[in-house]
């Protein structure tokens, strides 16, 4: 599975991605990889904020989380990927192999300088959320609880 987060910077993605690696691998007792977008600017040497920039940097890390999935690991992308047509394109690639998880505060959290002023929220196909007052155990549980429930229902993608 890969657990896509996405969110403006100081939002908790890469706390909560954190969080959903321990519980996959201590609770679930599954393999994991967590590929943030920190990671992926020093990996690849690309500080270009630019929407080009951006947009090279988020088809790197679907690259990169497709590839470590076809080896059998869970993957935890925490990555602003702020352009909808990426996510929505690699949701349709990846299909039910992977979650959107559109992670958000309304609490200023000190890194409002990083804030992409283009971010396009996610419409379908995800799960909501807020970090406000709930503790990052709370959301990894929430996580865990709607991806199933989605599973068990099969309403999270509507066949075309």
């Amino acid at each position: 599975m890969i657990y896509w987060l996405t969110g403006q910077p100081g939002s908790g993605k890469t706390t909560l991605a954190k969080e959903l690696l321990s519980e996959i691998i201590d609770y679930k007792k599954e393999s994991c990889f967590h590929v943030d977008g920190d990671d992926i600017r020093d990996l690849f040497e690309n500080k270009d904020y630019s929407e080009q920039g951006r947009r090279k940097n988020i088809e790197l890390a679907q690259q990169l989380a497709q590839y470590l999935h076809s080896k059998g690991q869970n993957v935890v992308v925490s990555l602003v990927s702020p352009y909808k047509d990426q996510r929505d394109k690699f949701k349709q690639k990846m299909g039910d192999d992977i979650t959107e998880i559109f992670v958000y505060t309304s609490e200023v959290r000190g890194r409002e300088q990083f804030f992409v002023e283009n971010y396009e929220q996610p419409t379908e196909n995800y799960i909501d959320m807020c970090t406000d007052n709930i503790t990052v155990a709370e959301c990894s549980e929430k996580i865990f609880e709607l991806e199933e429930y989605e599973k068990n229902t099969r309403r999270r993608r509507p066949k075309t």
